[in-house]
């Protein structure tokens, strides 16, 4: 099954487990699990929301792996560049991207994408770091768009 087939096959399932849930915390923990077992190259696999009171800053959310960073300020590492410019980054090799905040040693690519709810304001982002270089491309961000899109549409 290529890349393309595999996101098709996960949406499919993840649809199918949150249809009629509400709860955007029991969302987000679904789509982390479905989607760090679904793929064998992901290591870190999650959610970073925009704190309620510092509208500048992700908070840790809903993830699968280590331990990840508790804050991230807005246009630091990759998810604070996705937070600021609100375009999925993907980075081929995290040890050259300016500002790379490591939460985990092991992490060498990454892709990360930003999360809007049906307003379009931006709620989150949703990153995925792998211990392998340059094992993101388009396909991860047409598939990971179209599932976030699908999970924060209103049930």
């Amino acid at each position: 099954m290529n890349k393309t087939e595999k996101y098709a096959e996960v949406a499919k399932e993840i649809a199918a487990v949150i249809e009629n849930e509400p709860n955007l915390t029991a969302r987000m923990a679904t789509i982390s699990s479905v989607l760090h077992h679904a793929f064998d190259h992901y290591l870190w696999t999650g959610f970073y929301l925009v704190d309620a009171e510092k509208r500048d800053e992700l908070i840790i959310g809903p993830y699968q792996g280590t331990l990840g960073c508790l804050r991230i300020p807005f246009g630091k590492g990759v998810c604070g560049t996705a937070a600021a410019t609100k375009e999925t980054q993907i980075v081929d090799d995290v040890h050259a991207f300016p500002g790379h905040i490591p939460c985990d040693a092991r992490s060498e690519s990454e892709i990360v994408v930003p999360v809007f709810d049906d307003l379009g304001d931006l709620i989150a982002v949703f990153d995925v770091d792998s211990d392998r270089k340059a094992m993101f491309d388009d396909t991860d961000r047409q598939g990971l768009e179209s599932i976030l899109k699908a999970l924060f549409s209103t049930p």
